[in-house]
Formats: structure tokens, sequence, C-alpha cells
């Protein structure tokens, strides 16, 4: 029910998160103070990763490593520039730029590989390319958002790659060897695991919803246009993109939702916490979260009743 449903989730956490102060006037506000958990349900979320991670998907990596470079290569290169052209043709604003760029740096989300099981795509893949883009985040992600960024704002990219590798790359490495350790549980911990990760991107989600109540109301129209944008021009920079790398249609299905879907949960988080002065930052990475979920769910759905031939690279 969770995960199947995770969308209207999102939905009803979001609202209630946004009218806490008048459904329960007089009462604490649990989505103001929630703020200083995120980093934390960052570190859960990946450590819960972390434990559902096969060995053998581990292995998949290093034995594939040229399509799985290609592909995320792609995607750190393709992503942040639909952010950066959107955000300069639609002229964003500052806080609304930093909001985009997050949406447009971060590594691919694990929506992603539910949805590609879904679509009848290459599963194993995408679980790659996902794993491959998690541990490069440090690198790449800091990265993109100097480049896209350091004539608008301030910005210290080793900060930013500090924190990606304490709340990201370490608790999926932790997580691993203890899913590793209890291998015999997997079933267990995958089950646990994928709750969660899911219950932590609703709290994410729900605290920057609530964070920004005031100014939900003040979101200008280019930034759904430039979110439309960035996850239209994903999904076909990673369709385009598996063709030119020759990879077979199930495959491509995968690398398309990996490019499109990405971690904006993270994004938030990473708004949040480096740009305190400006937390409208972080609504636009709330708002992916929501647009790439529904997009990927009906992409998929189209996907699941097409004939896919794995043996090839084309149609």
């Amino acid at each position: 029910m969770l995960e199947r449903f995770l969308i209207l989730w999102l939905v009803l956490s979001s609202a209630l998160a946004c009218f806490w102060p008048q459904w329960f006037s007089g009462t604490a506000d649990p989505f103001k103070v929630g703020v200083a958990s995120l980093s934390y349900c960052i570190a859960l979320t990946m450590f819960a990763v972390g434990a559902m991670l096969p060995v053998d998907e581990v292995r998949q990596v290093a034995r594939r490593w040229p399509m799985v470079l290609g592909g995320t290569a792609l995607q750190y290169t393709v992503m942040p520039l639909l952010a950066f052209t959107f955000g300069r043709l639609l002229a964003l604003d500052a806080a609304a730029m930093v909001g985009i760029a997050m949406v447009g740096c971060v590594p691919g989300a694990m929506a992603s590989n539910v949805l590609t099981l879904n679509a009848r795509g290459n599963t194993s893949y995408s679980v790659s390319l996902t794993t491959a883009a998690t541990l490069l985040s440090p690198v790449a992600v800091p990265a993109g958002l100097w480049l896209l960024l350091s004539d608008r704002v301030t910005i210290d990219p080793w900060a930013v790659s500090g924190n990606l590798l304490l709340t990201v790359v370490l608790p999926v490495v932790a997580g691993h060897f203890v899913g590793r350790a209890f291998s015999a549980h997997e079933v267990a911990l995958r089950w646990v695991g994928s709750k969660i990760a899911n219950l932590a991107i609703l709290w994410i989600i729900a605290v920057v919803v609530g964070l920004n109540r005031e100014h939900l109301t003040e979101i200008q129209t280019n930034v759904f246009v430039a979110l439309l944008g960035i996850n239209a021009g994903g999904y076909l920079a990673g369709w385009f993109g598996g063709r030119m790398l020759a990879i077979p249609t199930a495959m491509r299905r995968a690398l398309t939702l990996e490019i499109g879907m990405q971690n904006a949960g993270l994004g938030a988080v990473l708004a949040t916490t480096f740009f305190k002065d400006q937390p409208q930052a972080a609504i636009a990475p709330a708002m992916y979260t929501f647009g790439c979920m529904l997009t990927g769910t009906v992409l998929a759905t189209v996907w699941r009743t097409a004939v896919c031939d794995d043996r090839e690279p084309r149609d």
C-alpha cells in the first residue's frame, strides 16, 4: 500500500504539513521543528537502500562498467545542462534557480528501480546506474552546483561534498555491509528497508512544505515550466542516449527512467541545509518529487503493455 500509492501519501502528508496551523491551531508544529531531522532522514534512507542492495548488483557495476559509466555520465551531464538552460531561458530568480539546480545535479532516485520493474525494463541495469550515481555524488553534485550557481549565490563545494559523503555514500556502504552480515534475512531487510526509505521521503517532503507553507502561493509559473522541461528532457535524453550507447530496449527503458527521475528529496535537503537564507529554494525539488513520480508511473504503465525485446538495441 505504501509503495503502490506513494503519490497519494505524498499529497496527503503534504496537505497535512500545509494546513497544520489551521487544522490543529494551538498545537506544536512538528514540521517547523522537523527541519533538524532532514539530514538524518537522508542518511537513514541511504542506509536502508544499502541494506537492500544485493551483492550481485554491486558486481554488475564492475562487470558492465562501460554501459554503467556511460549512462551515469549522460545523467550528470544532461540534467545539469537542462537545469541551466531552463533556468536562464525563463529568467528564474536566485532562490528558484538554486532549487532547479538541485533537481538537475542530484543522482537518480530509488523509485526509478521500482518503476523500471513495472515498465518491464532491465531492473539490474537500473540499480547499477543508481548505485554508480550515488557513489559518485560527492564529486559530481558539488561540481555541478558550483558551475550552475557560483555566479548567483555563494556555495562551498567542499562542504557539499563532505555532506554527501557523510549522509549518502557512507550510509549506503554501511547499510550494504550490514545487509550482507544478515543476508539470511534478506527478504525481511528488503521489506523493512523499503518502508523506511519511503517513509523518510514522505517526511522530508512534508517538512519542506511545512517550512514554506507561507510561500507556496508565490510560486511562479515559470518554475513549473522549468521542472516539466527538465523532466521531459531527461526522459528524452535517456531514451536517445541509450540508442547512442547501442544498448537493448529494456536497458534503454531503465536509463530513461533513471535520468528523468532524480533524487529530489536529497535536493530538497541540500537546499535547506546550505541555503538557509533562501528557504523557498527547497520548493522546486519537493515539487519535482511529485511530478517525476507521476510522469514516471504513466510512462512505466505505457511501457508495461508494449513489446520489449532485450536481445537487440532496435525497437
